[in-house]
């Protein structure tokens, strides 16, 4: 089915992107934040670029064009798909006769490859167009670093020399395809179940990009993406001549640990009655080097909670071939439709989020003004900081206020009781009494079943040993405790009375 066009979609212009040295202008601020919202939401937004950029996308485009109309491809360029090459060698002429669509890969470093003893021929101004569309996509990864509150290149590391050094093959890829040319779709007809009538149809799987940031320029609308609540969107259906199409992909996904979600997409393929040049698309890929590793270290040490799953740093070479789902992703990413109700969260859930929420807002907060970068212990190591007077985060401990007693880790691996300790320290108002209380009558550990002489009439919920005692807690305090909480207003608990002694 056909996706609607969303107007919303975040638009920024990309000179509005581009950093510079002291503090943020509000363009800056504003752009990033548009394009942060945007990604989050629809998992895309919508770049302008500068006029004499876009003159030479559009002339790429219709280099592509002519490219692919000239071009004769055989058998062998048709069975010549990217799973049979190296993820990071593509390079040269192949079609994939499952979507109807043809491609030349330009990948700098890799001579293309030779047609009957001649080179091949290739669309024209591909150096120029990667050089404008790689800095672009540097940018707004930048951008990206910005909003997660990462340091500057935070991701250097894990991207090609700029520009690169002898003997190097980049890893990012400039891609030119056309789609539906009609010429082509004879060839392999049979792959494909198409409309009558001129009508378009619609490619019947989804695809994730690996790359870290994906740029897409188009002759024609027909790119789809999912966004947050599940529905499919026409991203690119209303776009200016200078504007593209950027969306994230799995490299940045396992990058971020997971707090920017990869673009689940998928692309129309038009009937040749409809266009008979087909559609003609500019794709840029920016891409990890193959060499590299793709770990969470810096979102760890921005103070972000890293899941089991993001914690083990993982190669790009082993990444790229391992293969992946939108069954892989987070629960949050990929959710559920048509579901009105939620669950409430469990108690230790609920503790762990206000502590990331105060982490955030009150203790990076601190560590700013004071010039302080925070870098956590494990649990482990921290236990014998604690009892060394030189140890090496007794100095951050010190400036920042962290409270005594607590390991100095990240609060998403406290125990909740040190949870409870950091919400105290930075947290004003907050009550560890009442907190304790909430998880005690919501996490249950073991039933009511005698009371002391002074608690007659309790409430029915502990008669019927559905809220239970802490195992450290006598049955009578734990009742006296009860009884003299506002929270029990608000539980599950009966009004009851207590009789004179």
């Amino acid at each position: 089915m056909g996706g609607s066009v969303i107007p919303f979609i975040g638009h920024v212009r990309l000179t509005d992107l581009v950093a510079s040295e002291g503090l943020p202008s509000d363009s800056y601020k504003i752009s990033v934040s548009t394009l942060a919202q945007s990604l989050a939401q629809y998992s895309a937004a919508v770049i302008e670029f500068p006029p004499g950029d876009s003159a030479l996308l559009r002339s790429g485009l219709e280099s592509a064009r002519l490219f692919f109309y000239q071009h004769e491809y055989t058998p062998t360029d048709i069975a010549h798909t990217k799973k049979t090459r190296e993820w990071c060698k593509t390079s040269g002429y192949y079609a994939d006769p499952i979507l109807w669509q043809e491609t030349y890969d330009y990948r700098p470093g890799l001579t293309p490859v030779e047609t009957h003893g001649a080179m091949e021929l290739t669309p024209g101004g591909l150096p120029d167009i990667f050089a404008i569309l790689g800095k672009a996509a540097r940018d707004i990864l930048h951008a990206i670093n910005f909003s997660l509150n990462l340091r500057s290149f935070s991701f250097t590391e894990v991207l090609d020399n700029m520009p690169l050094r002898n003997g190097e093959i980049s890893s990012s890829v400039l891609s030119v395809c056309c789609h539906s040319r009609p010429s082509f779709q004879a060839a392999q007809h049979h792959a494909m179940t198409g409309l009558e009538g001129g009508q378009m149809v619609i490619s019947p799987d989804h695809d994730i990009d690996k790359a870290l940031i994906t740029l897409v320029k188009s002759d024609r609308a027909g790119m789809h993406i999912k966004d947050i609540h599940g529905r499919w969107i026409l991203v690119d259906g209303d776009l200016g001549p200078q504007d593209a199409v950027v969306y994230p992909g799995l490299a940045l996904y396992q990058a971020t640990a997971g707090y920017v979600k990869p673009a689940v997409h998928r692309m129309d393929i038009v009937n040749s009655h409809a266009h008979i040049d087909g559609r003609s698309s500019v794709i840029f890929k920016l891409m990890p080097r193959s060499m590299a590793s793709l770990s969470c270290s810096e979102m760890r040490a921005a103070g972000y909670g890293v899941e089991a799953q993001f914690q083990i740093p993982i190669s790009v070479d082993e990444f790229m071939r391992r293969p992946h789902s939108t069954a892989t992703l987070k629960p949050d990413i990929k959710r559920e439709r048509g579901k009105k109700g939620h669950k409430s969260l469990p108690p230790s859930k609920k503790l762990r989020l206000e502590a990331q929420r105060v982490l955030k807002e009150r203790v990076q907060a601190i560590a700013e003004k004071k010039g302080v970068k925070l870098r956590f212990c494990n649990v482990k190591e921290c236990e014998r900081h604690m009892i060394s007077p030189d140890s090496p985060c007794g100095k951050i401990r010190m400036e920042i206020g962290w409270p005594p007693g607590v390991p100095f880790v990240h609060p998403h691996d406290l125990p909740n009781k040190a949870k409870l300790g950091f919400l105290e320290a930075y947290e004003p108002g907050w009550s560890s009494l009442q907190q304790d209380i909430q998880l005690s009558l919501l996490k249950l550990d073991r039933p009511v079943d005698r009371y002391c002489k002074h608690h007659s009439s309790v409430p029915r919920s502990l008669q019927n040993g559905e809220i239970k005692v802490p195992p450290k807690m006598s049955s009578c305090s734990y009742v006296e405790k009860i009884l003299s909480s506002p929270l029990a207003i608000n539980a599950t608990f009966e009004k009851s009375s207590r009789p004179d002694g």
